[in-house]
């Protein structure tokens, strides 16, 4: 059986000289690693899950916290660390708002860095089962009918049969019997078990969830 492959981390650093170190210490830590001279470079590589970006926050061109917004935009979800000089903690700081999971104050130590980037790689294998879920529960909505996709988003509205029925314009007895139906289809055992799997079809952005 094939061993998995090591967890790549993507640096981005203006620095040569700091690029060619971080290369060495997170090779000798078991991390495949790519090296960008810029933001840019690293937009440009469009780089996907899994993996990390260790990124400093003070750059020429594109600084860290313009990265992470265009990551955004781009709907690149991979999980950030950024680094940052005595002085730019305030900077860090907006970058976490921005999206990055956590910082490392220059200079830090090696186990310090390794981490951040553990912490960093369990974070992208929590969004990673995130949207496997979400895609199973796209796939569950989307096998629905067009009736019973309009009755699974009045269940998760709250509202009860004979509401539901009024707004259909049908019986309670066919409410019941779409629901029935909707539970089936999205192997759900009970209204919250509903609930979440519309959350996971929210989450995971696909445009098929019902409103």
């Amino acid at each position: 059986m094939n061993a998995p492959a090591p967890p790549v981390v993507h640096v981005v650093d203006d620095d040569a000289s700091v690029r060619q170190s971080l290369e060495f210490l997170l090779g000798t830590g078991g991390f495949a690693v790519r090296l960008y001279d810029s933001a840019r470079a690293l937009l440009d590589a469009a780089p996907a899950p899994p993996g990390c970006v260790l990124t400093d926050v003070r750059m020429p061109g594109m600084d860290g916290i313009e990265l992470l917004q265009q990551m955004r935009r781009r709907g690149v979800d991979i999980p950030v660390v950024v680094m940052t000089g005595h002085g730019d903690v305030p900077l860090a700081v907006r970058a976490m708002k921005s999206g990055a999971i956590d910082f490392l104050e220059k200079p830090f130590s090696d186990e310090a860095l390794f981490a951040a980037l553990r912490r960093a790689e369990e974070e992208g294998e929590r969004r990673a089962a995130a949207r496997a879920r979400a895609a199973e529960a796209v796939r569950r909505i989307a096998a629905l009918t067009p009736r019973e996709r309009e009755v699974f988003a009045l269940l998760v509205q709250g509202l009860p049969t004979k509401a539901i029925a009024n707004k259909l314009g049908a019986s309670p007895r066919t409410i019941e019997v779409h629901r029935a139906r909707v539970m089936e289809k999205l192997a759900a055992h009970s209204l919250p078990d509903l609930v979440r799997l519309w959350q996971s079809a929210e989450g995971g952005g696909q445009g098929t969830c019902p409103q």
